[in-house]
C-alpha cells in the first residue's frame, strides 16, 4: 500500500476503477492523463480494450482490489455497487487492510452506511463522493467532488480524487457526499421541470420553443442560475438583526418573483392550463428569497 508508516518515502497510490461508462471512461483517461497507476475493470471486454495499452486490465473487481490502494467504484446502482465489492470476485475478497474505496455511483445512503460498516470488518475504508459536471468535465479531469468521511478517509483518497476534479469538497462525516450528490440532482431535475411547464405555457401561447431557448441560454449568462440565492448558511429566515441593506434587494426580488408568477398563472388559466411548479414556486416565495411564509 502507498500509506508511509515507517517514515520513508510518500508514494503516489495506485488506482482503481470499477466501471468504464460514461463518467468511469471520462476518469480514467483523466488519471493516465495525469500519470497515475491504473487499473481498471469492466463485464463489458469493449470498455476495457482502449485501456489495455496504458492501464492495467483485471478480470475481477478482487483482482483490481489487489493492487490498487485507492478504489473509485462508477457503475449504475445500488445493487451493481453491492455486487462490485461483495462476494468473492468482490473488492473487499481481494484488497488488503488499508485500501480506501470511493463509491461515485449516486446510490442510496443506506446502501453505502451498509457497505461501510461491511468494509471495516476487512480493513478496507468505504466512503462516498458525489460527483457533478458530467461526462466533459469527467474526461478533462474538471470534475466536483462532494465527499463524506473523516477528515483522515479525505485525505487518503484526495491524490486520486485532486487528479479527476478541479474541486474537491469535504462536506462532512460518512453520507454527506451522496446527500449533497443527490441535493444537487435534484436542482438539475427541477429546474429542468419547471423549464418544461414554462415550455408548456409559451407553447400554448404560440411561442416558438427554439426561440425561448436562445433566449433563456443567452440571458442565463447575464442573471445566473439556481446556486445565485445559495449564498445562505441556513434554510431558515432571516434573523432580525440582518443587515437591511441586504434584505431591501431580497425583499424586493421575492415581491418581483410573486408578481411575475402570478402573470404567468393568470396566463395560465386563461389558456386553460395547470402550472403546478409555478403555482407551488409563487405560494413559497418568501421562503425561497429568506422570508418566513407569513412575512408579507
Amino acid at each position: 500500500m502507498s500509506d508511509n508508516t515507517d517514515g520513508g518515502a510518500w508514494h503516489a497510490p495506485h488506482a482503481g476503477i470499477v466501471g468504464l461508462g460514461v463518467i468511469g471512461k471520462g476518469l480514467a483517461t483523466s488519471l493516465m492523463e495525469r500519470g497515475v497507476a491504473l487499473t481498471v475493470c469492466d463485464v463489458r471486454e469493449e470498455a476495457t480494450t482502449p485501456f489495455r495499452k496504458e492501464a492495467h486490465v483485471a478480470e475481477t473487481p478482487a483482482i483490481l482490489a489487489a493492487g490498487s490502494d485507492v478504489i473509485l467504484v462508477v457503475v449504475f446502482d445500488d445493487a451493481q455497487v453491492r455486487s462490485v465489492l461483495q462476494g468473492p470476485d468482490g473488492v473487499f475478497a481481494g484488497a488488503s487492510p488499508g485500501t480506501s474505496v470511493v463509491v461515485i455511483s449516486t446510490v442510496r445512503r443506506e446502501t453505502v452506511l451498509e457497505l461501510r460498516a461491511e468494509g471495516a470488518a476487512h480493513g478496507v475504508t468505504v466512503v462516498d463522493c458525489g460527483v457533478t459536471g458530467g461526462k466533459v468535465a469527467a474526461a478533462e479531469g474538471e470534475l466536483v467532488c462532494m465527499i463524506g468521511g473523516t477528515a483522515e478517509e479525505v485525505d487518503r483518497v484526495r491524490p486520486v480524487l485532486d487528479a479527476i476534479s478541479s474541486l474537491v469538497l469535504h462536506m462532512g462525516p460518512p453520507g454527506t457526499g451522496l446527500a449533497a450528490k443527490l441535493a444537487r440532482n435534484m436542482i438539475s431535475y427541477g429546474s429542468w421541470l419547471a423549464a418544461f411547464e414554462a415550455q408548456e405555457l409559451a407553447e400554448a401561447a404560440g411561442i416558438d420553443l427554439p426561440k425561448l431557448g436562445e433566449a433563456v441560454r443567452q440571458s442565463d449568462k447575464w442573471v445566473g442560475g439556481a446556486s445565485r440565492l445559495m449564498f445562505r448558511t441556513t434554510t431558515e429566515p432571516w434573523p432580525e438583526e440582518t443587515d437591511a441593506a441586504l434584505l431591501r434587494p431580497l425583499r424586493s426580488g421575492a415581491d418581483l418573483a410573486r408578481k411575475d408568477l402570478a402573470a404567468a398563472l393568470e396566463l395560465g388559466a386563461a389558456l386553460g392550463m395547470a402550472l403546478p411548479v409555478a403555482e407551488m414556486t409563487e405560494r413559497r416565495c418568501n421562503r425561497i428569497f429568506g422570508f418566513s411564509d407569513d412575512d408579507a
